[in-house]
């Protein structure tokens, strides 16, 4: 059991002991109703106290039970707390650290807490596409008033217990401990101040009154507001539902309520989806043959080689972490452009009150630059971030083998590249380690860190710790080109292309995928990272693979000076300083001429083959991927797609997507496109993995 029992004098204490955040799982709930047994069977025990070792009070549901059987095994969380509540010997809650989900519904149903400060207070569910299910919407508006409730439920968000404490007629806390320190002990005295009370002298949340005096006007307003923020959500307006069944219900029905609305959206796709998301971010950061406890290098100090927009990204990424940062460039102006990009960005954060001025100045001491390698010889990491050309990448990491100290972690920025190529050009390969930044570096959340055939362990281990620490999402790639978000990108990029051709235009394309609910379709997304970046890659794909298929309308557009935002023209047209994309007359009759010189006649193409098309080559080029051994499960790509490059979260990601929509149906679309005499054959043939698991009635998942 991971529930420790034990008696103080007249005090029984049940320590919840499942690390790392004592999730309620099953060993832990038959360890809490056991010690609550025990307490209430000794005739010495006059009160109990219960808390969690470690780091946490609860932090809810333990996830390695999550979705399973087991989390609904009684003892469940429900019984459990109906226990607490019908024990006929007081129970302290001693609060700290974390009590969040289950671990707060589990404190409501104690008759008494005591709470640590600095303790992180929420009900999170509903970032898991669902409402709390234990009693959170019925009890927490009772010990915290209506509006104050709703709005945890509905954000989800922690709240710190000392504000909580503060807030006038509040009844979650009897008591806010002087200190962390002294919790259990002020908690154990708490319990001997009550001991002795029995029956209906102990009080019960589910007793208080709960009203709002505004009545259903209140509900109404907070549906409008909620409803507002919360597209393609249904998990918050249903919170406000059960908040409002607490002040309108007895508690019993109440309770039956929330539990019938809780079961509905478990079964939800949008639930379904953010669960997996849950899950999936939390397996990106496991190697399947790099242990846990695999030893890290220390990272005490970061050089990046570049002060462009991603070099500046970068740093401020270390910068924000507290760790030194020394950006190198070969000219001056270069690097005091770069600074004072930096020094911007801090400013508007400054401006904008996100960032208090002490720590602006605090990250700005942090960084150095130079114009010498021999500045970096030091560093514990560095990052090269320079023009994305094999040459020029050669010249930086021969003259980072020469300075750099051993041992020092050798990474690079490309986005395409062979890192193992890259490494080659050291003597030190396993020190050689690929760490792909999105752009904007320091606002995107997602790293891709590419492993070379040498890349050593402890180097992967250390830069997915790096990641953490950094607040990035981490996922392994192997080595191929483009990794797996870009190589992803090239298929969904040639559809796009193929679609121009056969009719459709490219506000079109982009409406129908955004609708989808992409952040941005192919197009707005080609002109915001400059339509000459692909173009490059085009022009040197064409050398390796002669085979490839495209559509030449791209490459048409680049020819006319068109890169985009940069250039004020793209596939749209763009004003002076705004980005507006403004449907371009020019465009549609370039690619109208095309057509003509192709001898295609346009036809009439529907937002839901639009779509598919885009949507189902990143999956067959993903099943690709897993075949190759590029990433090692499906939860990674997923995690690329919807940390890097805008795919909605509510579906998933692209292969928990075609899970969803059924493997069968997403191959026999495939094959009907490889019919298309417009579009690449050879491509749609579903790969050999998703014909795989057709035959076996399986998914990704």
């Amino acid at each position: 059991m991971t529930a420790e029992y034990k008696v103080l004098g007249d005090i029984a204490v049940i320590t919840m002991t499942n690390p790392p955040v004592n999730g309620l799982g099953f060993s832990t709930r038959i360890g809490i109703t056991d010690g609550l047994s025990k307490a209430i069977d000794d005739p010495a025990v006059k009160a109990i106290v219960i808390t969690g070792a470690g780091k946490a009070f609860s932090g809810g549901a333990d996830i390695k039970e999550f979705g399973t059987p087991k989390a609904l095994q009684e003892p469940n969380l429900l019984s459990v707390i109906l226990a607490l509540e019908a024990s006929t010997k007081p129970i302290v809650a001693a609060i700290h650290s974390v009590c969040m989900g289950g671990g707060l519904e589990l404190s409501l149903g104690c008759h008494y807490r005591v709470a640590a400060p600095g303790t992180n207070v929420a009900l999170p569910e509903v970032k898991l596409g669902l409402i709390p299910g234990a009693g959170g919407t019925q009890r927490l508006p009772r010990v915290l008033g209506v509006e104050t409730a709703l709005n945890m439920i509905v954000s989800g968000e922690p709240v710190k217990s000392e504000l909580l404490a503060s807030l006038p007629g509040q009844k979650l806390f009897d008591k806010l401990a002087g200190s962390a320190e002294s919790l259990f002990d002020e908690a154990v005295e708490f319990a001997k101040s009550v001991a002795g009370k029995t029956g209906e002298a102990l009080p019960l949340v589910r007793n208080l009154p709960c009203k709002h005096p505004q009545g259903d006007a209140y509900f109404q307003f907070a549906r409008n507001m909620v409803g507002g923020m919360s597209k393609n959500y249904p998990a918050p307006l249903k919170c406000v539902d059960a908040v409002q069944a607490a002040t309108k219900m007895k508690f019993d029905d109440g309770m039956a309520e929330e539990r019938r609305i809780f079961t509905a959206l478990m079964f939800t796709p949008e639930s379904i989806a953010l669960r997996h998301l849950f899950m999936a971010e939390r397996a990106a950061s496991h190697i399947p043959d790099v242990p846990g406890d695999t030893p890290q290098r220390a990272v005490k100090s970061v050089g990046v080689i570049g002060a462009g927009t991603m070099g500046g990204g970068i740093s401020m990424n270390f910068l924000n972490a507290g760790i030194p940062v020394t950006i190198l460039e070969t000219k001056q102006e270069a690097l005091d452009r770069g600074v004072a990009t930096i020094k911007k960005n801090y400013e508007a954060q400054v401006k904008k009150g996100k960032l208090k001025q002490d720590k602006y100045e605090q990250r700005m001491a942090l960084l150095k630059t130079t114009l010498s390698y021999d500045d970096l010889k030091d560093v514990d990491l560095v990052i090269e971030a320079v023009f994305e050309e094999l040459g020029v990448k050669e010249k930086v990491f021969t003259e980072l083998d020469r300075v750099i100290k051993p041992g020092a972690i050798l990474a690079s920025n490309t986005s395409t590249l062979d890192v193992d190529k890259i490494a080659a050009f050291t003597k030190r390969p396993q020190d050689v380690v690929g760490m792909h930044f999105f752009s904007p570096a320091n606002v995107m959340k997602l790293l891709e860190v590419v492993r070379g055939k040498q890349t050593a362990k402890d180097v992967l281990a250390t830069v997915m710790g790096i990641a953490k620490k950094i607040k990035k999402t981490a996922v392994v790639s192997g080595v191929c080109d483009g990794f797996i978000g870009n190589r992803m990108i090239e298929q969904y990029s040639r559809q796009a292309g193929f679609l121009l051709d056969e009719g459709a235009t490219p506000q079109q394309v982009d409406k129908a995928i955004e609708k989808f609910g992409f952040a941005m379709g192919p197009f707005r997304m080609g002109d915001l990272a400059g339509n000459d970046i692909g173009w490059a890659i085009r022009k040197r794909r064409a050398t390796e693979i002669a085979d490839m298929k495209y559509s030449r309308t791209a490459d048409k557009l680049c020819e006319l000076g068109r890169f985009g935002q940069k250039t004020g023209a793209g596939w749209y047209d763009y004003k002076p300083g705004k980005r507006d994309a403004i449907p371009s007359d020019l465009v549609n009759k370039m690619i109208e001429d095309h057509r003509k010189e192709l001898g295609i006649t346009p036809r009439k193409i529907s937002d839901e083959e639009i779509v598919q098309r885009l949507v189902y080559s990143l999956v067959n080029e993903g099943a690709h991927i897993l075949e190759d051994g590029i990433a090692s499960k499906s939860g990674d790509i997923d995690m690329v797609y919807l940390t890097g490059y805008g795919f909605p979260i509510w579906r998933g990601g692209p292969m928990h997507y075609a899970s969803q929509v059924g493997l069968y149906n997403v191959a026999e679309s495939m094959k009907r496109f490889a019919k298309n005499p417009h579009d690449d054959a050879k491509f749609w043939q579903p790969a050999g993995l998703i014909q795989k698991l057709v035959a076996e009635g399986k998914s990704f998942s």
